[in-house]
């Protein structure tokens, strides 16, 4: 799946966020075009995910961010 596929919901501007953030390279939440999500962060060591999976850790203000562009 392309980027350009899926909808950004946070670092766009629609929030309260920002911060010292690039175009690309901040924590953030995009939704897929069958409403699941695609969450971008750093890579988290807390466990050993499944084979397939993987952990990232992204701040409280990105997800509440995310929240309120979906209008939860």
């Amino acid at each position: 799946m392309a980027r350009e596929e899926l909808t950004r919901l946070t670092g766009n501007g629609n929030g309260n966020g920002g911060g010292p953030c690039g175009k690309d390279d901040c924590p953030n939440v995009y939704r897929t075009a069958s409403g699941s999500f695609v969450v971008q962060g750093d890579v988290s060591q807390a466990f050993a995910a499944p084979h397939g999976e993987g952990l990232v850790e992204i701040p409280e203000e990105t997800l509440r961010e995310a929240f309120r562009a979906l209008g939860w």
